[in-house]
């Protein structure tokens, strides 16, 4: 969420950075709300110091036997009290028409974020591994034929209807796998904190990272009012919400495997064949909260994690910048990491790691007390995928297939597969 304050000192600057994201100025419309807001408290001020100096008048006019002053005084303070309570409640109205005009607004930008409408002016800044070449046509992951057995749409389909996946036997323990190997690196090596977290969190965790208010048709709701995580940067960035944290807790480094959930609204028709697209996934996520000044240091860094895996598992990447037009509402910079699937002859993505800066910390109302001394500062968040399991897999058995419609699994998934790293044509893991 915007700094109000921030906007009243530059509005330019702040009209500016929306037009980047290709949105039309809003700060006029922000700053009279503002405007009325303050106007409206001044006056419930000096009505209250007005009724205040009344009341203290009542009862020397009483013991004056000045009986009209008397009346004219408490009906005064009766007028008073009346118009207090008319500014009060205008007040609280204004103030809640410009927090939800700000919950609705994108954050802004860093200066360096190239400029574009969409994915197609996003700018590639690293490349790792050769995608392979194949003596025969590579299929897409539900063709090939020693995957297909342990990947069943059509039972999912009968259970929970379309874009649900069952996965059984040797596909099942390979996705497993993944998401225990991307643990325990980010544990190990990383230096994350793992935390099993709610997957069903309250609403004001939702609005804290700015799921709500504008993206509520993307995400499941309970009828009991609970929100189903579209993915665990919600649980993990909630964990300081509230909270005015000592500098020497920072940063902080989570790490969760959980289920998360997406109704995918407004994708119909996009990814449908597969599992690259579903509305229950599983998801190793990342997320930081750091000071300010090492926010960028800190994206970089998370941006490393989740590449590393992917060099692990020798699966080819690019690493890209998004542009204005193509980052998400919350983020100041955005780094997407997509992972090259033969079946599509294309690079899709599997980690999208951002840095939001205070955008989230001030939704959450998350500070910290500086070393030196001061005024609590507003954290910065950040939050990564590192990586999307159910998009590894898909990786690793496209890019792992062969001829005669087994896969060969990578090497550094043999701790978790108990030193099987093929399946068989049949679906058989050996």
């Amino acid at each position: 969420m915007h700094d109000i304050r921030t906007i009243r000192d530059d509005p330019a600057a702040f009209d500016a950075g929306l037009a980047r994201r290709g949105l039309a100025p809003m700060s006029s419309e922000l700053l009279a709300l503002d405007t009325a807001r303050r106007a409206t408290i001044t006056a419930s001020e000096a009505a209250l110091a007005e009724r205040n100096a009344a009341s203290k008048q009542v009862g020397a006019a009483k013991a004056s036997g000045d009986e009209a002053e008397f009346e004219r005084l408490r009906g005064l303070v009766a007028d008073k009290k009346a118009e207090i309570a008319r500014l009060e409640d205008e007040a609280r109205e204004t103030d809640a028409a410009l927090r939800t005009a700000l919950l609705e607004i994108p954050n802004l930008p860093d200066a360096d974020v190239p400029d574009g409408a969409d994915e197609g002016d996003n700018v590639e800044v690293n490349r790792w591994g050769t995608p392979a070449t194949f003596d025969f046509a590579a299929k897409e992951h539900f063709e090939i034929a020693g995957v297909a057995p342990g990947m069943d749409f059509e039972t999912a389909a009968k259970l929970s209807g379309s874009r649900f996946v069952m996965l059984t036997g040797g596909v099942a323990r390979v996705h497993r796998a993944l998401a225990q190997f991307m643990l325990d690196t980010h544990i190990a090596e990383n230096g994350l904190t793992e935390v099993n977290a709610p997957v069903m969190v309250r609403e004001e965790a939702m609005y804290g990272t700015g799921q709500l208010p504008k993206f509520g048709e993307d995400s499941y709701q309970t009828h009991e009012g609970m929100w189903l995580i579209p993915t665990s940067e919600v649980s993990l960035t909630n964990i300081v919400a509230g909270h005015t944290i000592d500098e020497t807790y920072l940063p902080r480094r989570y790490t969760a495997h959980s289920l998360c959930f997406r109704s995918e609204a407004g994708s119909a028709g996009r990814d449908t064949a597969g599992m690259l697209r579903q509305h229950q996934f599983e998801k190793v996520e990342m997320v930081s909260v750091t000071h300010p000044d090492r926010s960028r240091d800190e994206l970089d860094r998370m941006t490393r994690c989740a590449e590393g895996l992917l060099e692990k598992l020798g699966l080819p990447y690019r690493t890209v910048v998004l542009c204005t037009g193509d980052m998400g509402f919350g983020a100041r910079r955005t780094h997407d990491i997509e992972v090259w699937l033969p079946g599509q002859d294309a690079y899709r993505e599997i980690s999208s790691c951002s840095t939001t800066g205070d955008f989230q910390a001030r939704r959450m109302n998350a500070r910290f007390k500086p070393a030196g001394g001061g005024k609590p500062e507003f954290v910065h968040t950040l939050n990564g995928s590192g990586l999307a399991v159910g998009r590894c897999l898909i990786a690793v058995l496209e890019n792992g297939q062969q001829a005669d419609g087994s896969v060969t699994l990578p090497e550094v998934l043999s701790p978790w597969l108990g030193g099987k790293l093929t399946l068989t044509p049949d679906g058989d893991l050996v």
